[in-house]
């Protein structure tokens, strides 16, 4: 089995894209990419993709061949530059965590039961796919609690299990997958499973600025690692519906900052003696470049510590890019960190 240790997302591909087209996913990401990705030193890609890359709601259950070829085309890259693939499903029928109020998969049980059979469907197609392809069921769910995503996780783990006994498959929990929300998963007895996070903290930070967060917006300010948030309080007064933010005050934005934020995680693997990965992580572009390397280089290292594997957000583009337009990385020094490299 290849490692998951040293990953990087592949978002914006077929999953988050601007446009529905041939040209954008024939184009976005190439074989050129994923040498690049294995040149530097990572071990895997993180995949998100939506569903109506491979079924359209005119044809439920006829899976559309055009769009698994992506899928299958950078498996084989991955095969060939030998890096692992986490398939990992961002938009499903009746889902997509950006679209909180219209969302209605988990009180249709007929999007549940096409959810379901995407994944009978993908697991009988990879296999033999064993050694280079997982499987992460739904990214970032946001419930009002647990009850309903651990029914229909459970539903799918069973549908997968019937087919393949020894699929590595990463569930993640509610709340964006917040490391605090583990702890109210379903209890389950597979030594193939794989909890998955998410770690976008201090938030104020790694999301400085950005434009599709109504508070990070408000607050509009640039913000230093380590350091601290700088004037809550006469944001706070001018902005009262933002009085929670006082909490953060003299906040000190360090690694044990990031390491009290990780526990939550530590604490449900010591308790359930599982694997732990963290899907997503990462820091905001227009952050300055010295303070998303000081992150990186402390989130990083806290990984290490606690032998967790993880993908970061993203490879090139959606605001958090890693690389530019042509293959060169924003840092090389970011890119050592990431791979885990000694240098």
């Amino acid at each position: 089995m290849v490692s998951f240790k040293a990953g990087i997302n592949l978002g914006g591909w077929i999953s988050q894209y601007e446009v529905f087209s041939k040209t954008h996913f024939d184009t976005f990401i190439t074989e050129k990419d994923i040498a690049t990705i294995a040149e530097s030193g990572f071990d895997h890609v993180r995949v998100p993709f939506d569903y109506p890359i491979i079924e359209s709601d005119d044809n439920v259950g006829e899976y559309r061949e055009e769009g698994l070829f992506y899928i299958d085309r950078c498996l084989e890259w991955c095969k060939k530059y030998n890096l692992g693939l986490l398939l990992d499903m961002h938009h499903a029928p009746g889902y997509r965590f950006q679209d909180l109020k219209t969302n209605t998969l988990f009180e249709n049980p007929q999007q549940q039961k096409r959810f379901v059979d995407i994944w009978r469907f993908l697991t009988k197609r990879y296999i033999e796919e064993r050694e280079h392809i997982a499987f992460e069921l739904l990214n970032e769910i946001v419930e009002p609690d647990s009850t309903r995503w651990n029914k229909l996780m459970l539903e799918c783990v069973k549908a997968i299990r019937e087919i393949d006994p020894t699929r590595w498959i990463y569930i993640g929990g509610n709340n964006y997958n917040s490391p605090d929300e583990l702890k109210n998963l379903a209890d389950i007895d597979d030594e193939y499973i794989i909890y998955n996070f998410h770690f976008y903290n201090p938030f104020f930070f790694t999301h400085q600025k950005a434009h599709w967060s109504e508070s990070a917006m408000a607050y509009n300010r640039a913000v230093k690692y380590p350091g601290q948030y700088e004037g809550i309080e006469e944001f706070v007064k001018n902005n009262p519906k933002y009085s929670f933010m006082m909490e953060l005050n003299n906040l000190k934005l360090n690694k044990e900052l990031l390491r009290k934020d990780l526990k939550p995680a530590i604490e449900f693997r010591e308790k359930k003696k599982c694997k732990l990965y963290c899907g997503e992580f990462g820091v905001i572009a227009i952050a300055d470049l010295e303070s998303r390397i000081k992150w990186h280089e402390d989130y990083i290292s806290l990984l290490e510590e606690y032998d967790i594997g993880g993908a970061v957000w993203n490879y090139k583009q959606m605001d958090f890019e890693i690389y530019n337009d042509e293959r060169k990385p924003v840092s090389k020094e970011l890119i050592n960190i990431l791979t885990r490299r000694k240098v």
